[in-house]
C-alpha cells in the first residue's frame, strides 16, 4: 500500500536562494545536535511512518502525537523532524528502490518491516553522512526490538543489497 503524504514545504527544493539557505541551516543543526539520541529519534520516526501507513494520517498531527511520547525528550528532535519529513516526501520514490530488492510485492510486507526499510532506504539513500553500516546496523536493531521474530534477517538482507546499489563506491572501499 503507497500511502501519499503531503508536500513538505521545509524540504521542497527549487531555486529560491532563501529557500536553500533555511534548508542547509535545517540540515546541520539536525547533525549538531550529539547530546541527544538518534536511535530514539529512529524509533520515533518508525512509530509516526507506522501509524501514517494504517492510518493514513497527516504529517501535522503525527509531529504532536509524537512530541507527547515518553521518548522524545531523550531523541534527537532535530534529526527526528528532518528524517520524518524526508521518509514522507520521498515515499514513493523510497518503495520504487526497495520493490527490486524484496522478494515479494511490497504491499505483502509487514507494516513494521515496511517502516523499518524506508526509514534505513531513507538513510543511505538521502543521508550520505551517516556509514553505510550504521544504517543498515540501525535498521536491523529496530527490526529486533519492533519486529517480527526472525524480520531483523530479512531487513539485513534487503538493506545489504540497497547499500550494495546505492552505494556502491562506499561498500566496495570496505570490502578492500
Amino acid at each position: 500500500m503507497v500511502v501519499t503524504q503531503p508536500a513538505v514545504k521545509s524540504l521542497v527544493v527549487d531555486n529560491d536562494a532563501e529557500t536553500s539557505k533555511k534548508e542547509v541551516v535545517k540540515k546541520s543543526a539536525a547533525k549538531k545536535n550529539t547530546g541527544k539520541n538518534r536511535r530514539k529519534s529512529r524509533e520515533l520516526v518508525l512509530k509516526a511512518v507506522y501509524r501514517g501507513m494504517l492510518n493514513q494520517s497527516e504529517l501535522g498531527p503525527i509531529f504532536r502525537d509524537m512530541a507527547e511520547d515518553p521518548d522524545y525528550n531523550k531523541a534527537d528532535e532535530a534529526y527526528f523532524k528532518q528524517l520524518l519529513e524526508t521518509v514522507s516526501s520521498h515515499v514513493i520514490e523510497l518503495d520504487e528502490k526497495m520493490s527490486s530488492f524484496i522478494d515479494r510485492k511490497i504491499t505483502e510486507l509487514s507494516p513494521i518491516e515496511h517502516a523499518i526499510l524506508r526509514i534505513s532506504g531513507c538513510e543511505l539513500m538521502f543521508d550520505m553522512s551517516i556509514p553505510y553500516r550504521v544504517v543498515i546496523n540501525e535498521g536491523v536493531e529496530l527490526a529486533k526490538i519492533y519486529g517480527g521474530i526472525d524480520g531483523h534477517k530479512y531487513i539485513n538482507g534487503v538493506l545489504d543489497k540497497l547499500a550494495a546499489d546505492v552505494r556502491a563506491a562506499e561498500v566496495l572501499n570496505n570490502k578492500n
